[in-house]
C-alpha cells in the first residue's frame, strides 16, 4: 500500500514545520503575538506527529526526504527586521500548505480504504492547519504594509 509514502511524508512536514515555528517564535520574540501563536502552533505540529504515529505502524512509513528538502529550501534560518518577519511567516505559510495538502490527499486515502479511525485524525488535524494558514495569512496581511511601503 503506498499510503506510507504520504504518512512519511507528512509525519515528516508536521516535524519540520513545528521545528521552524519554534525558530519563528524564538527570533521574534519582539512581536509577542508571532512568538505565542507560533509556539502553540507547534505544539499542534508536534501533536499531529503524535496521532499519525499508530497509522505508521499499521500501514508503514516510507520516512521521506521531502519535507526536509522543502524545509531546508524553503527555511534556511530566520531573518530580521520587518521584512524578515514578513519572508519567515511566507515560509511558514508554504510549509503550512504542504502539511494541509498532505492532509487532503491521506484523507482521500483514509476514505478510499474505510479507515474511519484514520479519517477521525485527518479531520481533527487538518481543521488545525487550516486555522494555521489562515492565522499566517492574517499575520502577513498586517505586516506587509509596514515592511514593505515604510522606508526602514
Amino acid at each position: 500500500m503506498l499510503l506510507a509514502h504520504y504518512l512519511g511524508l507528512l509525519h515528516r512536514a508536521e516535524l519540520e514545520l513545528g521545528e521552524a515555528l519554534r525558530e519563528v517564535a524564538e527570533h521574534h520574540g519582539e512581536e509577542p503575538d508571532v512568538q505565542a501563536t507560533c509556539l502553540k502552533l507547534a505544539l499542534d505540529c508536534d501533536h499531529h506527529a503524535e496521532r499519525l504515529e499508530p497509522f505508521a505502524r499499521r500501514y508503514g512509513e516510507e520516512a521521506e526526504d521531502e519535507p526536509e528538502r522543502l524545509h531546508s529550501e524553503l527555511f534556511r534560518g530566520t531573518r530580521r527586521g520587518g521584512l524578515g518577519l514578513l519572508r519567515d511567516l511566507h515560509d511558514l505559510y508554504l510549509m503550512a500548505c504542504e502539511c494541509d495538502i498532505s492532509w487532503t490527499l491521506v484523507g482521500q486515502a483514509a476514505q478510499g480504504a474505510r479507515d474511519s479511525e484514520l479519517l477521525g485524525v485527518v479531520h481533527a488535524c487538518e481543521s488545525e492547519t487550516v486555522i494555521a494558514r489562515n492565522w499566517l495569512t492574517t499575520r502577513m496581511k498586517a505586516a506587509a504594509p509596514q515592511a514593505l511601503v515604510v522606508s526602514p
